[in-house]
């Protein structure tokens, strides 16, 4: 069943076209990758799609009654909303229902409304959807509902747009970068959850196993041409490298015909036959394949960077904790030249934290770190270029100098290295603010380049950065002399670049010797040991997964009552922590103090172990 048509649609700004006569259809079932490089128009194509924005030429035309969810990269949400509010603004008319009956749970002195929200949930089936419900927003780590947006960071706000997205079941959801802001755990429950579910989805994303693993369709748009790829990543790429072959070598094929043929037409040959008019006539055509020829630049940059010595970082003893959360402690390290590595762990685990403190921007509480004397740092951290008014792209390149050295005492002009980062002369006097996320991103990643670091740090650079600029990237960090830590959830850059990992856990960083692959393989082999092994130590409780998948009146009244007492625990002790930093307590009243926050989090665990158990039981 076709949902939606898009027929020969042409979108410019001023004399910038992005694309034009671009036709394709979505089909029901269909989950769609669109690919393209930055600034060829992929977020204007999404607006447009789902209703944002209009095309200059051409229409969209959709089913009768379509639903769809779109979910930009910058959300737009109810700053003054909470997360229940916003997610029950949803026209879903299930959360309708699910929130009258959480309510009424919330009032048990009104018995009759109870047993009406009661029934409304038995009437429309709603307990499975209030799993799926759940599972979301725990999975996206939105579990405090009463949390006002503006106090969200950039990226609890994505997440929200997303479980907002999600729980609106539409017809078509359309996504623009659904992995950033996710940290790698919740990008894997992602592929998974569309994988199981029967949606039909068209993205954009720069997660090339994400890419591989959820779409069964590739649409790429090359040079304003459209091509549709029928399979996964790994098949795109194939069939591309053959399309790129192919095109190559017609082209070859054409100029050695336009040689021939212009040595023809040079003779002036006088008799104007039918057969010479023809022959006229078609040398236009070959001499226009002849011309073709495709914007493949590479970054080729070969820093005259400064030679690392013998000491390069060494960390000794360091530790740093935050309002009593200990982040990391009693960390002992020494880098080693040619260094590669990649740092994973859950947000809010310290690894922003570590590199300011690696790169001397923070002080830890504990320990020291010792930077050698030959040591550059280049740090391209998640916040990005600062946009000037009125600036030109070639005038943040000259702020650093009209020349830029090379080895062997060669160098290059501003404008040539702006040219190598896939900049052409023309984009180099746009004005920055006219430049979109990925080319901004291009654009820093530069001005960090250029400075010849020989220990470069990249915090999450893949954001915004399209595929053909990821696989330049690569190439280039691939032959990087230097140190080198890179913090990314793109696993398949993480796989490519990296040979070990610092693993953020449980207050500590934990040296793996691999890349993420491997990391993953290794913690699903030692969980399916631990779950096979006939080990007797187990959980306090076992989970009980043999009754009903339906919860009975009274545990579906305790289930809720849980998650509200949850709620209440878990800010009487946040608040008690606030005020171990805030309040000057002498030694007697630090003891009482302490005694009750153990008694808060034992409370919390236990509540939380049950909490579980019954979500078991609705799961099975």
């Amino acid at each position: 069943m076709n949902y939606l048509s898009v027929e020969n649609i042409a979108k410019s700004y001023g004399e910038r076209i992005l694309f034009e006569s671009i036709s394709f259809g979505i089909n029901q079932g269909q989950k769609i990758g669109f690919v393209a490089k930055n600034g060829s128009g992929k977020t204007s194509l999404l607006n447009i799609i789902s209703g944002i924005d209009l095309p200059d030429k051409g229409s969209i035309n959709s089913r009768k009654n379509l639903k769809i969810s779109f979910l930009p990269q910058q959300p737009v949400l109810n700053k003054n909303a909470t997360i229940e509010e916003t997610i029950l603004a949803s026209d879903n008319p299930i959360l309708k229902i699910i929130s009258n009956y959480e309510h009424a749970l919330q009032n048990p002195e009104d018995p009759e409304a109870l047993q009406k929200a009661f029934e409304a949930v038995e009437a429309h089936n709603a307990w499975d959807f209030e799993t799926l419900y759940k599972q979301i927003l725990f999975k996206l780590k939105l579990t405090n509902l009463h949390q006002k947006v503006e106090t969200l960071s950039g990226g609890q706000k994505k997440r929200l747009a997303l479980a907002n997205a999600l729980l609106a079941k539409p017809d078509l959801l359309i996504l623009d970068e659904p992995t950033n802001h996710l940290d790698l755990e919740m990008i894997e429950w992602l592929e998974d959850f569309f994988a199981k579910e029967n949606i039909t989805l068209f993205m954009v994303t720069h997660d090339r196993y994400f890419l591989e693993r959820v779409c069964n369709e590739i649409i790429e748009l090359d040079e304003g041409i459209l091509y549709s790829y029928k399979g996964n990543y790994s098949y795109f790429l194939e069939k591309r490298q053959a399309r790129i072959e192919n095109f190559e070598a017609e082209t070859a094929k054409a100029k050695q015909l336009f040689k021939k043929e212009l040595e023809w037409m040079r003779r002036q040959p006088k008799a104007r036959t039918t057969k010479s008019k023809s022959r006229i006539h078609d040398f236009k055509d070959i001499k226009h394949r002849a011309q073709q020829h495709r914007n493949d630049h590479q970054v080729q940059l070969e820093l005259n960077m400064e030679r690392l010595g013998s000491k390069i970082v060494e960390l000794h003893n360091v530790s740093k904790s935050y309002q009593n959360k200990t982040l990391f402690k009693n960390i002992d390290y020494n880098f080693k030249k040619g260094e590669r590595v990649g740092i994973i762990g859950q947000n809010g685990t310290g690894k922003s934290t570590f590199l300011n403190i690696l790169t001397g921007n923070l002080v830890p509480d504990t320990g020291k770190v010792v930077i050698g004397d030959t040591v550059k740092f280049g740090y391209y951290t998640q916040s990005g270029i600062t946009i000037k008014q009125g600036q030109k792209v070639i005038e943040v390149i000259r702020e650093y100098g009209d020349y830029i050295p090379l080895k062997k005492g060669r160098q290059i002009s501003a404008q040539q290295l702006l040219e190598r980062f896939l900049f052409d002369r023309k984009k180099q006097y746009d004005f920055v603010e006219k430049l979109s996320g990925g080319e901004l991103k291009r654009l820093y990643l530069c001005t960090v380049l250029i400075k010849n670091p020989n220990f470069l740090i990249l915090d999450e650079p893949t954001n915004d950065l399209d595929i053909v600029t990821l696989n330049v990237l690569e190439n280039f960090l691939l032959d990087f002399p230097g140190c080198l830590i890179v913090v990314s959830h793109d696993r398949y850059f993480m796989d490519k670049i990296v040979d070990h990992l610092f693993v953020f856990e449980n207050e500590s960083i934990r040296d793996f010797p691999g890349n993420y692959s491997d990391y993953r393989n290794f913690e699903t082999t030692k969980k399916n040991e631990k779950q096979n092994s006939g080990s007797p130590s187990k959980p306090k409780k076992e989970w009980k997964t043999n009754k009903t998948s339906k919860l009975s009146y009274n545990q579906q009244k305790e289930y809720k009552r849980l998650e509200s007492e949850i709620s209440k625990l878990e800010k009487q002790k946040e608040q008690l922590e606030k005020e171990f930093t805030t309040h000057n307590w002498n030694t007697e009243e630090i003891t009482i103090q302490s005694e009750k926050l153990q008694e808060l989090i034992t409370a919390l665990e236990e509540k939380t172990e049950r909490w579980f158990e019954l979500s078991m039981l609705l799961e099975a």
